[in-house]
């Protein structure tokens, strides 16, 4: 008996998963526990290994396809086996919605006494051809069916284009589009991860009344503790790990940060769990440095590289990008001198780190020196967050980040 590889469900809210890539192709030998294809879901790539030995029989979603959760993705099963056309798109089609191999305009096939009344002949020829007898109309006497309808009604099957030939013509056509395209124009589909972040994105800009506030720090102390550190003790802390010790100690210290709205309820928030935003090639994803304020400068900075190289590979579980109660997206390795980012769902705000930049300071004493300034850009929930309880937030980041020592102490 052949049996159905159904998109898993990797999480309570997951409602569908996109095929990324078919490791196993048709014809292949498979066993227990191999890898068969991999699914990008809630901006994580999956790989769905077999339940059962057998032989890859037929792929039904193809690659690029969304399919919902438990609907069917391919069959597996014994050599030769023949398996159902049953749709990608769906996992259990009512049975009004199945793909008929006959005309659906075909009347049912006459029953006297709960028998359908069909030759021998033709009903031996129904089913060397496959043809579903129930299905014909019989042109003879009482409405018998005789070999003769069984013989058109494959014909007729044949004619009509394969549901699944069709549906691979439909998604090889190119959709319509509003703007104008231009010689040398490509039309991409909108999918997997990229999918998700769109749709999130959308959701956030259009949900939260926000605010960004941006401030000047000075962090010429701090490139200079961070250089005197890394070669007395031999380490490679980074700046984005002082950024993320400094922001979960100042968090500490301010939970009104740390909130959450759920409808007409706020969610105060138990723990400093950092989001750290990492660029992947076809999208963003958020892995989540828990109880980050309980955490040493060497746990934050193992803890943040170790989170952004398996990000970047494909192997976060699900619990490691889940549970954020505020988040930081560091564009200042790309020069980005400040930006505007978006909140991310469900918190309250959201910490953009800008690029250091070497400026010319004059002193009391009219004295010109060179100085390295950073901006932060720190956006918020207006709805929980008021404008001087951010400010305050972000002064203390200021402090911080401008007294190295007190971010150790």
């Amino acid at each position: 008996m052949a049996f159905e590889v159904k998109m898993p469900q990797l999480g309570l809210t997951m409602e569908e998963g996109t095929v990324t890539k078919w490791v196993k192709q048709e014809g292949d030998t498979v066993k227990a526990g191999d890898v068969i294809l991999e699914i990008t879901t809630d901006k994580l790539t999956s790989e769905v290994e077999s339940e059962h030995d057998g032989v890859l029989l037929k792929i039904v979603a193809q690659e690029g396809e969304d399919i919902p959760v438990k609907g069917l993705l391919a069959y597996i099963g014994e050599a030769g086996e023949q398996v159902g056309d049953a749709p990608a798109a769906k996992a259990e089609a009512p049975a009004a919605e199945a793909a008929a191999p006959v005309p659906a305009a075909a009347p049912a096939a006459p029953v006297a006494g709960g028998r359908i009344r069909i030759s021998p002949l033709a009903k031996k020829t129904a089913a060397k051809l496959g043809v579903d007898y129930t299905t014909v109309a019989g042109s003879g006497p009482l409405g018998r069916i005789v070999q003769k309808d069984i013989l058109a009604a494959a014909e007729a099957a044949k004619a009509a284009p394969a549901p699944v030939a069709q549906a691979a013509a439909e998604k090889a056509a190119p959709k319509k589009t509003a703007l104008e395209l231009m010689d040398g124009d490509e039309v991409v589909k909108l999918a997997g991860m990229r999918k998700v972040v769109s749709e999130r994105m959308t959701k956030s800009a259009q949900e939260i009344p926000t605010v960004t506030q941006n401030v000047r720090i000075d962090v010429t102390e701090l490139m200079a503790f961070r250089k005197k550190i890394n070669n007395d003790l031999g380490v490679k802390y980074s700046l984005n790990d002082y950024v993320l010790k400094a922001t979960a100690k100042a968090l500490k210290n301010n939970k009104h940060i740390l909130v959450s709205i759920d409808g007409d309820q706020i969610i105060k928030r138990a723990h400093v769990n950092i989001g750290m935003a990492v660029a992947l090639e076809d999208g963003l994803i958020v892995p989540v440095i828990k109880d980050a304020d309980k955490m040493s400068l060497g746990e934050i900075s193992e803890a943040a590289r170790d989170l952004a190289e398996r990000a970047r590979t494909n192997k976060l579980s699900m619990d490691e990008y889940k549970g954020s109660t505020f988040s930081i997206s560091n564009l200042g390795m790309f020069g980005v001198e400040t930006f505007n980012p978006i909140i991310n769902q469900p918190d309250a705000g959201i910490l953009g780190v800008c690029a250091v930049q070497d400026e010319l300071v004059m002193d009391a004493e009219g004295n010109i020196t060179k100085r390295q300034f950073m901006r932060i850009s720190f956006t918020f929930d207006h709805r929980l967050i008021d404008g001087a309880t951010a400010a305050k937030f972000e002064l203390a980041i200021k402090e911080l980040l401008e007294n190295p020592m007190q971010i150790l102490l």
